[in-house]
C-alpha cells in the first residue's frame, strides 16, 4: 500500500467515487426545503406570498432564505420535523444511483478546468519536439471531456506482442448515447476506443490513418479518434475517413484544436450535454455519407 507522509494512501477506482458528497446540504436547501415551504406560505396565504401578472401565486427564494436562513441548526431543525422531506430526497439521491448518474466535479470547477486545458493547449507548439507533451495533454483532455463514458485511459499500449503500439486506449463504459449505439445499436465493435496523437504542423492522411485502422480489430474495437492540431483541408480527409468504413476497416473521427475547443467552451459553459452531441455530428459526418 503506497504511504504519503507516513499514513497509508487508499487508491479507489475514480469510476466508483464521488467527487461531491452524496448528501449536498445545498441541494437538500434549495430544491426540497425551499420548495415545501413556498407551498406552505402559499396555503396560509402568508406575506410573503406575490401574485404574478398572470394570477400565479409565488413566494420567492430570496425572500425565504431571508426567512429560513440556510445554517446547521436550521437544517437539523426542518428534517426533525419533516421526515418526509428527507425521505423524498434520499429517495431521489437513490434514483440517480439507479440510473447511474453521478457527480464528480462541481459545474464552476468544470469551467475552471476547460478553461486552464484550452489555454494549455494553445500553448504547445506544433512539431516533434513537443509530441510527448501534446500526447500527455490530450490523455487529461479526453479523460476530462469523456468520462464516465470512456474510462480508463492507457499511455502507449503494446498489442500484437509488442510490435505494435496504440498512443492511447480508453473503455468504452458508456450505458447510453453515441459511444453506446455505435456498440449495440449500429453493431461496430467498440469495448475500446483507440486514439493516435499526431502533434504535425501540416494534415494527417492516408498513413495516419492507414495506422490507426490497423490497430482494430474485432475484440479491442473498430473505433477511433485520431487527434491533430488542425487542417488546412477537413474535407479530404473526412472523404478518407468514409473510404476506410466502407473498405470495413473501421470508424475513424478527427478531433483537432479547433474541435476540441469547441468541446472545452460546452463544458465551460455549463453545456457538458453538448459534448457528446458534437460527437454524434462527427460520428454520423463519416457514417452517412
Amino acid at each position: 500500500m503506497p504511504v504519503a507522509q507516513g499514513k497509508p494512501v487508499l487508491l479507489v477506482p475514480k469510476a466508483i467515487v464521488r467527487y461531491d458528497p452524496a448528501y449536498n446540504h445545498e441541494t437538500y436547501y434549495d430544491k426540497y426545503i425551499l420548495s415545501y415551504l413556498a407551498a406552505e406560505y402559499i396555503d396560509a396565504n402568508s406575506s410573503l406570498v406575490q401574485t404574478l401578472k398572470n394570477g400565479r401565486r409565488v413566494v420567492r427564494k430570496k425572500a425565504l432564505r431571508a426567512e429560513f436562513p440556510l445554517t446547521k441548526e436550521n437544517l437539523y431543525i426542518f428534517s426533525r420535523d419533516h421526515p418526509a422531506v428527507m425521505q423524498r430526497y434520499r429517495d431521489y439521491l437513490e434514483g440517480l444511483e439507479k440510473k447511474g448518474e453521478r457527480y464528480y466535479v462541481g459545474p464552476g470547477d468544470e469551467g475552471l478546468i476547460a478553461e486552464a486545458l484550452i489555454t494549455a493547449i494553445e500553448n504547445i507548439q506544433a512539431g516533434n519536439d513537443s509530441a510527448s507533451e501534446y500526447h500527455r495533454m490530450m490523455i487529461g483532455v479526453v479523460e476530462f471531456l469523456f468520462f464516465p463514458e470512456l474510462l480508463y485511459p492507457k499511455k502507449e499500449v503494446e498489442i500484437n506482442q509488442g510490435r505494435k503500439r496504440i498512443d492511447i486506449t480508453m473503455e468504452n463504459g458508456a450505458r447510453e448515447g453515441i459511444f453506446h449505439e455505435l456498440h449495440e445499436v449500429r453493431q461496430l465493435p467498440c469495448s475500446f476506443v483507440a486514439l493516435e496523437c499526431k502533434n504535425y504542423g501540416r494534415d494527417v492522411a492516408n498513413p495516419e490513418l492507414d495506422q490507426i485502422a490497423g490497430r482494430f480489430s474485432p475484440l479491442r474495437g473498430k473505433f477511433g479518434i485520431l487527434c491533430c492540431r488542425g487542417f488546412n483541408d477537413r474535407g479530404t480527409f473526412i472523404e478518407r475517413c468514409r473510404d476506410t468504413l466502407r473498405e470495413d476497416r473501421g470508424l475513424v473521427i478527427p478531433l483537432d484544436d479547433v474541435t476540441v475547443t469547441e468541446l472545452l467552451r460546452f463544458v465551460e459553459s455549463g453545456h457538458r450535454e453538448r459534448v457528446f452531441a458534437r460527437i454524434r455530428e462527427l460520428v454520423n459526418e463519416v457514417w452517412l455519407s
